[in-house]
This record gives C-alpha cells, structure tokens and sequence, in this order.
C-alpha cells in the first residue's frame, strides 16, 4: 500500500463525528477525527454514546456536509438508516453519512445500507487497501461541496432564530464572501 498525501478540499469542509448510542468505543473514531482535522475539515465531535437525532441536530445546526460514525455494538442497520430518514425529513438529504465497525458491520449489512443512501460504510479491508489517510481523503472528497449556496429566503427566517437558517447563512458567508 503506497502512503497517500492529504486531500486537498476545495471548499470549508464540516462534519459531526460520534458513536453511536450505548457504544462507548471511541477509539476509533477520535484517530479518524484527528487525521481529518489534520486534512484540513472543521469537526463537531460529539463523543461516545449518542442517539440518531441528537447527531442529526447537531448536523444540520452546523450546516456540516457529513457525519461519521463508529458503530461497535450492533443495531447500526436500524441506526444508520434512521439518521438518513432523519435527515431526509427534515430537509437536509444533502448530508452524506459514513461509518465502520471494525468488522462488526457485515459485508451484506455495508451492501445493504449502501443501497438505502447511506455514503459509505468502511470495512476492515478498506482499512487495510486504502489505509487511514486513503479512507479520510474518500470521506472528505464526497464532501468537498459548498453549503449555504441557496438559502431560499434563509435571511428571512433568521428573525424566528430558526437554527437551520442562522447555520446555512453563516455557511453561506464563509463559502460565498463575495456574494
């Protein structure tokens, strides 16, 4: 395996890191947090032992463009694929989810939530052919987007103190300072 170099973002890249709900191996995740906010991206990391809807909250408030997620314990069929209804729900469908389990997640589990929307779930043979650099740069690459690009009348509703608004305006003025 060749050593790759750091992907190059494009763009303000932010995600939320967590594990998930009654799985306190964080391990994991805290290396690939690390090496992502090494690369360049902006992280929320919110820990061990989180539910679906506070990591989807916590996402869309941050306007992030990903979620990473370590999931040792099992139930990360039912938990990834309620984050992604979650997110479709309320309007944030464009925030790409990824996630491992240090082989806890099987083969057809990956193929499985893979064909319900889920970005990517990496496995131990992505460790091993890809390394931790390769894997961080795939995530950051599938999210090298800009947010906050159209606010649909976002300004309007920063008067309601509408959380999703204030984080796409904000994102809005990062990525668009011109504009």
């Amino acid at each position: 395996m060749m050593v790759q170099a750091p992907y190059q973002p494009k763009y303000k890249i932010r995600l939320v890191t967590a594990a998930s709900l009654f799985d306190g191996h964080d391990a994991a995740i805290n290396i690939m947090r690390r090496i992502m906010q090494r690369t360049g991206a902006e992280i929320i990391h919110l820990g061990h032992n989180r539910s679906a809807r506070e990591i989807v909250e916590t996402a869309i408030q941050e306007d992030v463009q990903g979620i990473a997620i370590t999931s040792y314990q099992g139930g990360h069929n039912e938990f990834f694929k309620y984050i992604f209804d979650l997110l479709k729900e309320n309007g944030a469908g464009h925030i790409k989810i990824f996630g491992g389990g240090g082989g806890t997640i099987l083969p057809t589990e990956i193929e499985d939530l893979h064909s319900y929307g889920i970005t990517r779930i990496y496995s131990p043979d992505d460790g091993r052919e890809m390394g931790l650099q390769g894997m961080i740069n795939d995530v950051l690459e599938k999210c090298d987007f800009p947010t906050g690009m159209n606010l649909n009348g976002e300004v309007t509703k920063l008067v309601t103190k509408n959380k999703y608004a204030i984080a796409r305006t904000i994102s809005a003025v990062e990525n668009f300072p011109q504009e």
